[in-house]
């Protein structure tokens, strides 16, 4: 009953922070070390939410086509600490919005492309950021390189301490890590084709920017796990990261987190076996990164399965008793629920038997196992059935689509003949993570429901861009998603050349595996047409196949293929595993001026949940809203404009005794409208 009642004001007081002088901070990523997104500031009430209106904004002036901002701000004694689209760090008077102090980590001179960081960390006067491969520490108040950290220039080289040589692949931290003690806690995100990085989970010095600890998410030799990959596996497999973050269990000392599938995703070769701990909820021991605990949710990923956020620390009741969990949601619209300590299943599951590889040298899991409560928030089979009406030229597009891509089984594996992942690959559940408000026991979700379509062909070995780039991009006459199309008017050469010697986001870098002169030809093959004239020396995989089809799936005029919903948000309650409520979430703007409304649209970012009854959240990609709710029914109470998409989680906080609410809204997704700006919301 004591560690309760000190873990239960432990959590109080992370979640208001600061509190003199009419001042409560958002002090972490996500509001509290338990990413609840929970706060007990109540004076914008459900009763005077309609009321609020525009505080400030303030203009990054650094958006560019295609860019994004996923930033969810910090805020600490009035400060505000964020990120632009360039990554350039920044403090800004959190009640004014006035600038204090920017920090450019490319000094002026950012080529691009577009990089996705959702956030920092302020600790003890100092300021943690990721650009790329660089993890910083700044003065928190003057933005200068903290002195003593990592290198002279005041970073710490990601690609250092991963066991093998990677300085020629991309590793960064798109999520930021958690502080526990003197420890700075980080995954990492790392490219989702080979070759590509482990992605170990590591704590460093918060002073120095030594490593104290790493866990090897992909086993060595040794430790538990190993026997579940090919025996060389830790010397070439990549991916298995936690890109989604950390979240910290401050009072039992334990570190979470949720990782992602093995490189490549779609065809698992090269790494036969369950490959833990990808796909996995995984407890550490947070001062020494030993294994405690845990849970895979799926063997053998070829779907690119990723948990897509990180765990969600959660009391429920159990026979009149409460018992502290891990939530964890998924891209495939279940959420487990696991005892904190043990990793113990709080409500059954069941095994599934699972369709065969038809690739050659494929070998998929026998069975799966999906939760039998909470019921799963998002649809689960695509059948004809299901398929668009929204006009018969709409109808008839996805029909063929569906027909030449059959997927008799929500598993079917990929193949040469193409399938629909149905959630797609974007969710379900996505980044931005569910809100829990621990006096319900309701968990807050925003979920998508798209198909995307996948065809796996042989590999082409011919030419440098068939060998190296085609894996993601398809061939330069049928581009995919990530599209090529245009991509000379998009970028400069300069940019494309940035891009691919260093990586961004799942793409890896080419420097080590290209040199300077085969970068530069498959650059002005995008640039002009004009083909490389050397030739790979030898496939850079290893693999047989790649994706040649990888897009979401679409009718003829770029709307979701299926019926709306296309995006949702839903109430779960995590107590009886029952959904109190479920809405559509999001509207495409020409189609409700056509009358079609309240279609739900594709959604990336958060909630944030009030004691005194209020869900806030922007997230929706193309009506630039955010939007305040009846939490305890999903009564639409309020929405109000923003200049982009806000795909991040807002952050609330009182400066002299005034509360705010603001959101990055730097759009971008999915061909979406970029911005650059941060609006703050308050009452009159």
């Amino acid at each position: 009953m004591r560690f309760r009642l000190i873990a239960s004001l432990a959590l109080l007081f992370t979640a208001l922070g600061s509190c003199t002088s009419g001042t409560t901070d958002w002090p972490v990523y996500q509001g509290s070390d338990d990413k609840t997104h929970y706060t007990t500031l109540a004076q914008i009430s459900p009763e005077n939410v309609s009321q609020l209106q525009v505080a400030w904004t303030y203009d990054t002036k650094d958006s560019f086509k295609g860019s994004e901002m996923q930033s969810n701000a910090v805020v600490i004694d009035g400060v505000l600490y964020a990120m632009s689209p360039k990554q350039r760090a920044f403090a800004l008077d959190a009640a004014t919005g006035k600038e204090r102090w920017s920090f450019d980590p490319t000094n002026g001179k950012f080529t691009g492309p577009r990089i996705r960081y959702r956030g920092v960390v302020v600790h003890d006067g100092r300021f943690y950021f990721n650009y790329r491969y660089r993890l910083y520490s700044l003065d928190a108040k003057t933005g200068k390189p903290s002195a003593g950290w990592g290198n002279d220039s005041g970073w710490v080289d990601l690609r250092e301490g991963l066991d093998r040589p990677v300085a020629g692949l991309s590793v960064s931290a798109s999520t930021p890590g958690a502080v526990y003690k003197d420890l700075l806690i980080v995954g990492t995100s790392v490219p989702e084709a080979l070759p590509s990085a482990p992605g170990d989970i590591r704590a460093f010095d918060l002073k120095t920017g030594a490593m104290r600890w790493t866990f090897h998410t992909i086993p060595h030799p040794g430790e538990f796990g190993y026997e579940t990959w090919p025996p060389d596996a830790w010397k070439v497999a990549g991916g298995t990261n936690a890109w989604s973050g950390v979240t910290i269990d401050q009072q039992r000392g334990m570190v979470f987190f949720a990782t992602g599938s093995a490189s490549f995703d779609f065809y698992g070769a090269n790494r036969v076996g369950d490959n833990l701990f990808a796909n996995s909820i995984v407890a550490l021991d947070a001062s020494t990164g030993k294994r405690i605990w845990h849970f895979q949710g799926l063997k053998h990923d070829l779907w690119d399965r990723d948990f897509p956020a990180a765990p969600t620390l959660v009391t429920v009741q159990r026979d009149g008793k409460p018992v502290d969990a891990v939530a964890q949601i998924t891209k495939t619209g279940h959420v487990w629920l696991l005892d904190r300590m043990t990793g113990t299943e709080l409500f059954p599951s069941e095994w599934k038997q699972m369709p065969k590889a038809t690739l050659d040298g494929e070998v998929t899991a026998d069975s799966q196992r999906f939760p039998a409560l909470p019921k799963p928030f998002a649809r689960q089979q695509l059948t004809e059935a299901l398929l668009t009406v929204r006009t018969p030229e709409a109808h008839a597009a996805a029909l063929k689509i569906f027909r030449e891509n059959p997927t008799p089984h929500p598993w079917t594996p990929p193949n040469e003949k193409g399938i629909i992942i149905f959630p797609g690959v974007d969710g379900g559940g996505e980044y931005g993570g569910p809100a829990f408000d621990p006096k319900t026991g309701l968990l807050y979700v925003n979920s998508n429901e798209m198909g995307w379509v996948l065809k796996i062909v042989p590999r082409e070995e011919k030419s440098l861009f068939g060998a190296y780039c085609a894996e993601c991009h398809g061939p330069k006459s049928t581009p995919v998603g990530p599209t090529l199309t245009g991509v000379s008017k998009r970028l400069n050469r300069e940019q494309i050349v940035a891009a691919i010697r260093g990586g961004t986001g799942r793409m890896p870098a080419f420097a080590t595996a290209l040199g300077d002169s085969s970068i530069a030809e498959v650059a002005e093959f995008l640039m002009s047409g004009k083909p490389p004239t050397r030739t790979p020396k030898s496939v850079p995989t290893f693999l047989k196949y790649r994706n040649t089809v990888f897009d979401i799936f679409l009718d003829h005029e770029g709307y979701p293929g299926i019926k709306p919903p296309w995006g949702t948000l839903n109430a779960i309650d995590l107590n009886s595993g029952e959904t109190k409520w479920s809405i559509p979430f999001g509207e495409y703007p020409k189609l409700a001026a056509q009358g079609l409304k309240d279609t739900g649209s594709d959604n990336y970012g958060g909630a944030i949940v009030t004691e005194n009854g209020l869900l806030i959240i922007a997230a929706t990609t193309y009506d630039n809203k955010i939007r305040a709710f009846d939490k305890s029914n999903g009564k639409l109470l309020w929405e109000g404009q923003l200049p982009a998409a806000g795909n991040t989680t807002p952050s609330t906080y009182m400066v002299n005794g005034k509360q705010y609410i603001v959101i990055a809204c730097g759009g971008g997704k999915n061909d979406a409208p970029s911005g650059g700006s941060y609006v703050a919301f308050a009452l009159p």
